[in-house]
């Protein structure tokens, strides 16, 4: 079974945060998650609000870069994006990463409503991926 799980993106500042808050809703102290990002970040101000429908507060994220976090001491270390891949492999054997490429809701262009829309949609994404790597964890969405 999975006991740490480490997400990382970019910037640590909305994929990685959202999977990482997702997971340790439904997981509690059954595993540890953590979140990081290649660059240093901040988290997005929408990531806030799509989480806040689901009843997920945000403010324990502590942004920080995969640098500052010693990816060995993670059982699995789920890449977000191309970028967070690249630099994980760079420090752990293939077979400890999986990548889950998700797209990025902060490219969405329009107005307020399609940018909630397209984090919303991010979020939702990244529950079923969860349901589907950790069954036994995590409820379906």
């Amino acid at each position: 079974m999975t006991k740490s799980v480490l997400f990382a993106c970019n910037m640590n500042s909305v994929r990685s945060p959202m999977a990482a808050a997702l997971l340790k809703l439904e997981a509690g102290d059954r595993i540890r998650v953590d979140s990081a990002g290649v660059y240093e970040g901040g988290l997005d101000p929408f990531v806030e609000i799509v989480m806040r429908d689901l009843d997920v507060a945000m403010n324990d994220h502590e942004p920080k870069t995969l640098g500052e976090v010693d990816l060995a001491d993670f059982d699995v270390v789920v890449a977000l994006t191309p970028e967070a891949a690249v630099e994980a492999r760079k420090r752990l054997p293939r077979a400890a990463i999986e990548f889950w490429d998700t797209e990025n809701p902060s490219e969405e262009r329009g107005g307020r409503d399609a940018i909630i829309a397209a984090y919303a949609r991010v979020r939702d994404q990244l529950r079923e991926k969860l349901a589907r790597r950790f069954p036994d964890i995590y409820k379906k969405p």
